[in-house]
């Protein structure tokens, strides 16, 4: 799967069966469920869990959380855009 793909599939009712956990909550952040995101990452506690966990409450509008989950994450709160962001965290886990 690569970007387009994972972006087409948000036409689906649900994420593509081969979507690890972390794509689960970027697709149900696309599809505008930030609640469900949010419950699928809030309790992982690795690195890429802190960043998309970030990029959530940065999108809330919590930059103070935001900024606590970026470091947990070894990250700092980018300077672009909140769909740039999306991309960026889609596009480095498919490529894992």
């Amino acid at each position: 799967m690569n970007l387009s793909t994972f972006k087409a599939s948000l036409t689906a009712p649900t994420p593509p069966p081969e979507a690890s956990v972390y794509l689960q909550a970027l697709w149900y952040d696309a599809k505008g469920d930030w609640d469900k995101a949010h419950v699928l990452i809030q309790d992982l506690p690795d690195k890429t869990a802190a960043w998309i966990h970030a990029y959530l409450h940065r999108k809330e509008g919590d930059t103070w959380n935001a900024d606590y989950w970026y470091s947990r994450g070894g990250r700092k709160r980018p300077a672009t855009t909140l769909v740039e962001e999306w991309e960026s965290i889609a596009t480095a886990l498919l490529q894992v």
